[in-house]
């Protein structure tokens, strides 16, 4: 498995260069590095070579790829056509056709998320440079795995158990007509067999996430107030959802600009804002990243003996966080991310005892 590799920031340029000089230096190390960026010419600019929406080699160890959402769609639209042959006895897709689909707005960052995820699973690459937005949206592409798997362990069971479950599952008259219309048993679990190959593919992206030898992201920023409060806050927002952030690259010409103590815990590296194409400088200046990453805080803790979950949640105050517990998991909001924990089964079902906020961590108590 591959070392997923992401940059956070608003500064677009700065933050794509970074991209770049760290996909050459995990490629001087021997390790094969999948460079990936959007369809914007940004990325294509900088390396002073074109990019297609197929991996090229552009040096030893290093190759690049664009994500053309239509593309990506395109290719997908078989996919889909597979599946509804493999559940509906009459497909009702098969003339529609990839060439004439229009990307919709959010399909873009689903198709990048499942493009890594492909190219993560083909043994090809050991390093995946993403050059994304690197706000918001990027993290919400991240979550998605986490964020959907909710929505499927919430509602299943709130579908099973209603009166319209129970009907399909209990009708001899309903049963016959699923038969004659699906390729597969409904009767012992109305979703089970489609929703089981979606949780598993949901699963090993949670996995992901939670692994900081598989995922992680670093923070890109100058001196300016702004763009530090920005970055706080998407640090914030990362631990969010689950993701590692290993380490700031702070884009500065002064060697003497601190910012420690904006980020601590995490180490800040001061990064020249290097001409185009003169790599060396900025890949000098560049971190271990595996090591950093390795090193970071978690995101979240669970300590059964003393039946605590503790979320790091740096770049908020405790105004903006809150904390409910409205099903059977408990539910955080922080900033513009919402967050379900599902709870282990020796937590599960305890209602919370109490909680705080405390050098950036929020404490939960059962």
């Amino acid at each position: 498995m591959a070392l997923i590799l992401t940059f956070l920031g608003k500064g677009g340029t700065a933050r794509t260069k970074i991209a770049i000089a760290a996909a050459k230096l995990l490629a001087s190390q021997g390790k094969r590095v999948l460079l990936a960026g959007q369809a914007e010419p940004t990325l294509s600019i900088l390396l002073g070579s074109s990019i297609a929406a197929d991996p090229q080699e552009i040096a030893p160890n290093l190759q690049v790829v664009q994500f053309q959402a239509s593309v990506l769609l395109e290719r997908n639209w078989d996919e889909v056509k597979k599946l509804e042959a493999q559940y509906l006895r009459t497909p009702i897709f098969k003339d529609v056709f990839g060439q004439e689909l229009v990307a919709l707005p959010g399909m873009d960052n689903a198709l990048a998320l499942n493009a890594i995820r492909e190219y993560d699973a083909s043994g090809k690459y050991d390093a995946l440079v993403y050059d994304g937005t690197g706000d918001s949206l990027t993290l919400r592409m991240l979550g998605l795995p986490e964020s959907l798997s909710w929505y499927i362990r919430r509602f299943r069971q709130l579908f099973v158990n209603s009166d319209l479950g129970k009907t399909i599952t209990e009708s001899p008259l309903i049963q016959p007509l699923i038969s004659s219309f699906f390729n597969i048993n409904w009767t012992a679990d109305n979703f089970a067999a489609p929703t089981n190959q979606v949780n598993n593919f949901l699963e090993k992206g949670r996995a992901a996430l939670a692994d900081p030898k598989r995922l992680a992201a670093f923070l890109v920023t100058t001196g300016d107030p702004i763009e530090v409060a920005n970055a706080r806050y998407l640090w914030g927002s990362a631990q969010q959802i689950g993701l590692t952030v290993g380490g700031v690259l702070l884009v500065s010409t002064e060697a003497s600009t601190n910012l420690s103590e904006e980020f601590i815990p995490l180490p800040v590296s001061v990064v020249p804002d290097s001409p185009t194409g003169d790599w060396q400088p900025l890949i000098d200046a560049l971190p271990n990243f595996e090591a950093q990453a390795l090193q970071a805080p978690k995101p979240i803790e669970i300590d059964i003996h003393n039946r605590q979950v503790r979320l790091f949640l740096p770049g908020f105050d405790k105004k903006q966080v809150k904390l409910t517990q409205y099903g059977p998991e408990v539910t955080v909001e922080a900033g513009d991310q919402r967050r379900n924990i599902p709870l282990p089964p020796a937590l599960s079902g305890r209602p919370v005892a109490g909680a705080k906020f405390q050098n950036n961590y929020l404490i939960i108590s059962f």
